[in-house]
């Protein structure tokens, strides 16, 4: 093969060429998470040290996370249900502006009730994840701005760089750390204070990316939009035009229903939830189960177990996010080739064991090995599993099941650093680790045995776009009503 032809297989696999396709607002999206991604990363790293220096006990760590996380599935359930109605861009702009006011908040508070308020409308991450409302909005959005073909490729660029701004932000929060700590007059305490103010200045850069969007990131106008913009013109016409019936010989009129009145949920075809509901239970056992081991409590635990230094512990993390940095290159290549479900199962069973082993080892080296293989391999799933939902649902429906889908899992989510928290204060916390990598393998069977004969792309209505991938997923047979897309508008 010469290096041209090289060259130009590595730009198509990679996913480089879908992402330069769809254009310059992936790109802004992709970034937005990614500079989000890093302030989550920097925190995840700190936060539980950061409580722990403020006197706060396990259990009331615990508790933390999981008010935090309720916190979430409110803001996430009301924000995610109205981002279309409202604006995805307006939505996006407002959540960079209540980060940085959150990380203003946290860089000079230590009560315990404001800091959880702040956490909660600002989307503290306390558990290293992105579970706020923005995900599924961003996820919406590149589903919408994509074709069956460049989807799983611009998302999985959307998961890897993520993967790696938590990575660099890991990594720097460390070290950060342990520089202003050395700094005369300053205390551990102020030095967790200032690793804060990487929230606010990711809040102001969110909010520019927001603003940077073009309009092709908004949900397309609904056939009740257009009979309201219709209605609006009738009523004027009754005032001046006496031709309009001349002009307009069909007349316009308002579907005997109305959507806006009805809640998001139930304007999602029965079709979609017979799928999503068993989606969504598998996905809250695992979503249960990351938050009994969230990378905020690991790190957490390795600190207890190992009495590692803030650098030391910020170099291990860093190295491990990049492991899954890397892996999620390959994710999309894989699922080419496997197939989406495949993907997703085989990648994320391997990492749910070594969840399930990782408070084995008495050693550090043998610890890390399984910490760099749950993590290396986790991400891997991401990007297959939003085309995976992307590919059952209709387009219209995309933003309010992902937004559903996300408070199911930070609802879940929710319960487990409670849980951790009890357990690590009567010091059995390994115990978390062993239900929480049990919890993981029950869903990986259980996707792999409710979903390995449904076909994608029902509701894909130009067979160009899917091209040669529909092909190989067409065992992958799905049980859902198809209507073309032109009938639907």
């Amino acid at each position: 093969m010469s290096t041209d032809k090289f060259v130009a297989r590595l730009y198509h696999e990679s996913g480089i060429a879908s992402l330069y396709f769809t254009g310059r607002d992936a790109g802004l999206i992709i970034l937005s998470r990614t500079c989000r991604m890093f302030a989550f990363g920097a925190v995840s790293l700190t936060i539980a040290l950061f409580f722990a220096e403020l006197g706060f006990s396990d259990f009331r760590i615990g508790l933390f996370m999981t008010l935090t996380l309720l916190g979430d599935v409110v803001l996430g359930l009301v924000v995610t249900l109205m981002a279309d109605g409202l604006g995805r861009r307006r939505v996006m702009f407002a959540g960079g502006l209540l980060m940085a006011v959150s990380g203003l908040a946290f860089s000079v508070v230590n009560n315990f009730w404001i800091l959880l308020f702040a956490a909660v409308v600002g989307v503290v991450s306390a558990s290293g994840g992105d579970f706020g409302p923005f995900r599924a909005i961003e996820e919406s959005m590149l589903s919408h701005i994509t074709t069956p073909k460049t989807r799983a490729d611009v998302l999985s660029w959307y998961v890897t760089s993520s993967s790696l701004g938590s990575a660099v932000g890991t990594e720097l929060a460390g070290r950060y750390v342990e520089a202003m700590k050395s700094r005369e007059g300053w205390t551990m305490l102020r030095a967790y204070h200032a690793t804060f103010w990487i929230y606010i200045v990711t809040g102001i850069l969110n909010m520019i990316l927001a603003f940077c969007m073009s309009s092709k990131c908004e949900v397309e106008k609904t056939v009740s939009e257009t009979d309201e913009s219709a209605r609006g013109l009738l009523d004027e016409s009754h005032q001046g035009d006496e031709d309009l019936d001349n002009a307009n010989p069909q007349p316009v009129s308002t579907p005997p229903t109305e959507p806006n009145s009805k809640s998001r949920f139930s304007q999602i075809s029965s079709g979609t939830r017979s799928v999503m509901y068993k989606l969504w239970f598998l996905l809250a056992v695992d979503s249960l189960a990351d938050g009994m081991v969230s990378v905020t409590l690991t790190t957490y635990f390795l600190h207890r177990k190992f009495e590692l230094s803030k650098t030391t512990l910020g170099d291990i993390m860093s190295a491990a996010f990049i492991l899954g940095t890397l892996s999620t290159v390959f994710a999309v290549p894989l699922s080419r080739h496997l197939g989406l479900l495949n993907t997703m199962v085989f990648t994320h069973l391997p990492s749910s064991v070594a969840v399930l082993l990782f408070p084995a080892p008495s050693g550090l080296v043998m610890t890390v090995i399984l910490l760099y293989i749950r993590m290396g391999l986790n991400p891997m799933d991401q990007a297959p599993r939003a085309a995976f939902i992307a590919a059952v649902v209709k387009p219209e429906e995309r933003t309010a099941v992902m937004g559903i889908t996300s408070t199911i899992r930070t609802l879940a989510m929710a319960i487990g650093p409670s849980l951790t928290g009890a357990l690590a204060g009567s010091d059995r916390f390994w115990i978390a680790y062993v239900v929480g990598g049990t919890l993981r393998i029950m869903y990986d069977l259980g996707l792999w045995a409710m979903f390995v004969k449904m076909r994608l792309y029902a509701h894909e209505t130009n067979d160009q776009d899917v091209g040669p991938q529909r092909e190989s997923r067409d065992e992958e047979s799905l049980e859902i009503e198809t209507r073309p897309r032109a009938q639907e508008a």
